[in-house]
């Protein structure tokens, strides 16, 4: 590409026909902006359409996004000073970033995404936003166009990644650069427009130092679950949607030594070990003609075969529960997984209708057997009604009694009422138990005192 000495890195001479790089194309250029006045909505298009003229659009992945503004900046100037417009300051920022948003991000949802108080993005077609913030839900000005807008922003996530998203395939799993979660569904299965959630991933990793800064659980119970991690011990975080199981989960894997080798299975990759030795396994979907899925089971099976020290799967859903406790049960201590569930006994009750699902045909007392002998700590998290999270409960597996699963509370949180803005009250406390696996840790070369499990000591 030659160059032209004149003007910015970013105008280049423009290239022959047949050379023109494949940019989306100028018809949908009105879809671009949200809701605002008909004379500045044309005055937008327009200069949309003479900067696509203007720049060279294959050199914006070579450049910062610093530098790719400052130049954009400038063209939208020279452009506003031909057609003889008059933009105060505020207005010409905000063309800028438009237009930014529009060539290097997500359009209107840039903004959303940068904001680090927001947790999850929820779109209700293309004219109703919600976010989360701090817990709650509440609405924001952001809107698309149109339907047809949405939907080019939903594709441009879907195959970055891969996947694909149409009538014939109306839902779909997704993420983003960045790790966070999308799940987008359109028409005909969504009547009033396409939907999109997204659930942001922190910029900053969230540890367990951050976790009990932050009252998610108190100093004792972080310090039980950092031995359990030592000690291989293998764990089954359980809570609702949203409850912050994945968030436990990476900080959990914080604690795997770093010279072990890591297998996560995952439907979309969103973990985010920090070891040098992970080995990241992620689902497909079918094709178009129903064919080449590649299911979670599936990559369990073959992650035995990868020579793994500890299995972490992302969230188990249906048979790969089986697999996974067989993964457990066969060498692979200190293996890690989630699963939704109210309670740390329903949890098991819900791995228990898992194995159901894989096929085979076991007696219910058999597959109890294998649960309880391959879980052995249940850790409960839960998003409480103020919408703080917090563990709720780390509860051991001791084995069986007859039928019977049995189980002992070593940690809880106990709520005791509501203050003055509605935030919900309680404290952390030891229940008095102390674990089976206390016992192992000093084999281990792990200390954990015996005022770890005193109830005046436990609390927080």
């Amino acid at each position: 590409m030659k160059w032209s000495v004149k003007k910015n890195s970013l105008q280049a001479e423009r290239p022959a026909e047949d050379e023109q790089p494949a940019v989306a194309a100028t018809p949908d250029v009105a879809s671009l902006y949200g809701e605002v006045p008909s004379e500045l909505l044309e005055l937008k298009i327009s200069i949309h359409r003479q900067l696509l003229d203007k720049i060279n659009l294959s050199a914006l992945d070579k450049l910062p996004r610093a530098t790719i503004r400052v130049e954009v900046a400038e063209i939208i100037g020279e452009i506003l000073a031909e057609q003889k417009e008059q933009l105060n300051r505020a207005e010409r920022e905000a063309l800028v970033d438009d237009v930014l948003d529009e060539l290097l991000g997500l359009g209107p949802l840039e903004p959303l995404l940068q904001d680090e108080s927001i947790t999850d993005i929820l779109v209700n077609g293309p004219k109703v936003v919600f976010v989360e913030r701090y817990g709650k839900l509440e609405r924001v000005p952001t809107t698309f166009q149109d339907d047809r807008h949405l939907m080019r922003i939903i594709q441009k996530i879907v195959s970055a990644v891969g996947r694909r998203i149409d009538e014939s395939s109306p839902f779909v799993d997704a993420r983003l650069a960045d790790g966070s979660r999308v799940n987008a569904i359109v028409a005909p299965l969504a009547v009033d427009g396409s939907l999109l959630s997204i659930r942001k991933f922190a910029k900053k990793r969230i540890g367990m130092d951050r976790l009990v800064e932050f009252g998610s659980m108190s100093p004792a119970m972080a310090e039980i679950l950092r031995a359990v991690v030592s000690m291989r011990k293998n764990v089954l975080i359980s809570g609702g949607t949203g409850s912050g199981k994945t968030t436990l989960l990476n900080a959990l894997s914080s604690f795997i030594d770093g010279s072990e080798r890591i297998v996560t299975i995952e439907d979309s990759a969103e973990l985010q070990l920090q070891q040098e030795h992970v080995a990241r396994l992620e689902t497909r979907p079918a094709n178009i003609e129903g064919k080449g899925e590649i299911s979670q089971r599936d990559l369990v099976k073959n992650a035995l075969r990868m020579r793994p020290d500890r299995i972490v799967v992302g969230e188990v859903r249906a048979g790969e529960a089986f697999d996974m406790l067989q993964a457990m049960n066969t060498g692979h201590d200190g293996s890690m997984t989630t699963v939704h569930a109210n309670t740390p006994r329903d949890a098991l009750s819900r791995v228990e209708q898992m194995i159901g699902m894989s096929g085979i045909d076991m007696p219910a007392r058999s597959a109890r057997a294998q649960i309880a002998s391959a879980v052995n700590v249940v850790v409960q998290v839960g998003r409480l009604s103020d919408g703080r999270r917090k563990v709720l409960s780390v509860s051991e597996v001791t084995g069986m009694e007859g039928e019977t699963i049995t189980m002992q509370e070593i940690y809880r949180f106990k709520t005791t009422g509501r203050g003055e803005n509605g935030e919900v009250l309680g404290r952390f406390e030891a229940t008095g138990i102390r674990p089976k696996f206390a016992a192992e840790a000093g084999a281990a070369g792990i200390n954990l005192p015996a005022d770890l499990f005193r109830p005046e000591f436990g609390a927080d």
